[in-house]
């Protein structure tokens, strides 16, 4: 399925659901002007075909966990073997075969600086057919995967689903619940469960939950995004860029690279290169025309390497088909990380 499978209405559905993931259906009929059962079907539709999904997972505004970039080497022929591990693997929340440079790259997340040590000098090092691995600490995230944007509504429309997000801002000084791993754990498998839901399925009362429920997202300790399949996005090409820019120069090429529609990730990170960025692009072509206006535009910029990312067999949590499809399978955040983090 492409995009132009997709019609104008879930477009708009899914943009909203990008700006304001947990948007009650009332509120998003009221700004696209339709119903709310029309749009609650519609979502259906889409997630039951593994289209688009709504998640969580610890992030917030990446102060209270570690986040690294692995690039993976695999040994030959081991390749399939070891991202069928990674994905089972919590703290590797998204796994990418690549091209050029690496067979693997690893979006991990740990609760601290030696968790992240014993996933990547440990763990990952005694995995059978790994043959080497290479760890970018990512000091700074300027621009995260959720960050990144369908062009289906108008600028009216766009305002009214941001203040709609605006009602779960987080609230400084805000901890999450002592016993809130069962909620984050439901809220992974689907980020737009309501507090009645979540009542549901962990056997809690309906309104401790509320107010569990509420104190989770006030603290902001969870990231919701709307993923949409990248197949259907109409940028079905991923490439991630490595690179090195002079100190000095390092707050004004961020804010060049966050001015490009095709961004979908910017990360200041330690070793070789310190700056990467990953783009969605419409055709391969595309890619070369982004990286020349890069080359025009950050002549100070050195790119060190880029690689299309080739097959994204799990992306923030959740398994995908060989298509790019969710497949309904998750993989959540680990326990003690998502409550050590508060």
């Amino acid at each position: 399925m492409h995009i132009a499978d997709l019609d104008e209405r879930d477009l708009e559905l899914l943009h909203g659901l990008q700006i304001a993931p947990r948007v009650g259906w009332a509120e998003a009929a009221r700004i696209l002007g339709t119903t709310p059962a029309t749009l609650a079907a519609r979502w259906r539709r889409l997630r039951s075909a593994g289209l688009a999904w709504v998640t969580a997972h610890p992030g917030g505004d990446y102060s209270r966990i570690m986040l690294a970039l692995i690039e993976v080497d695999c040994l030959p022929g081991a390749r399939a073997e070891v991202v069928r591990a990674l994905c089972l693997d919590p703290r590797a929340v998204t796994v990418e075969e690549a091209t050029r440079g690496r067979d693997l790259l690893l979006t991990v997340i740990a609760p601290d600086l030696a968790a992240l040590a014993a996933f990547a000098l440990d763990d990952l090092d005694r995995l059978p057919g790994v043959e080497r691995q290479r760890t970018h600490l990512v000091t700074a995230v300027h621009r995260d995967g959720g960050a990144w944007r369908l062009n289906a509504l108008s600028r009216p429309q766009q305002q009214a689903f941001a203040a709609a997000a605006a009602a779960t801002r987080p609230v400084p000084g805000v901890t999450p619940p002592p016993n809130a791993w069962p909620l984050i754990e439901a809220l992974a498998h689907d980020g737009r469960r309501t507090a009645t839901d979540l009542a549901a399925l962990t056997g809690r009362n309906p309104a401790t939950v509320r107010r569990q429920l509420g104190r989770l997202l006030a603290s902001g300790l969870l990231s919701f995004r709307c993923e949409i399949a990248q197949p259907v996005s109409g940028s079905p090409i991923s490439c991630t860029w490595m690179g090195r820019v002079a100190a000095a120069e390092h707050e004004r090429t961020v804010a060049a690279i966050a001015t490009l529609p095709e961004l979908k990730m910017c990360v200041s990170t330690t070793g070789d290169t310190n700056i990467a960025f990953t783009v969605w692009a419409r055709s391969v072509s595309d890619l070369l025309r982004l990286e020349r206006l890069i080359g025009e535009r950050l002549p100070w910029l050195r790119l060190h390497e880029s690689g299309v990312n080739l097959r994204t067999p799990k992306r923030m949590g959740w398994l995908l088909d060989a298509a790019g499809h969710a497949t309904g399978e998750v993989v959540p955040p680990a326990g003690h990380l998502s409550l050590g983090a508060g």
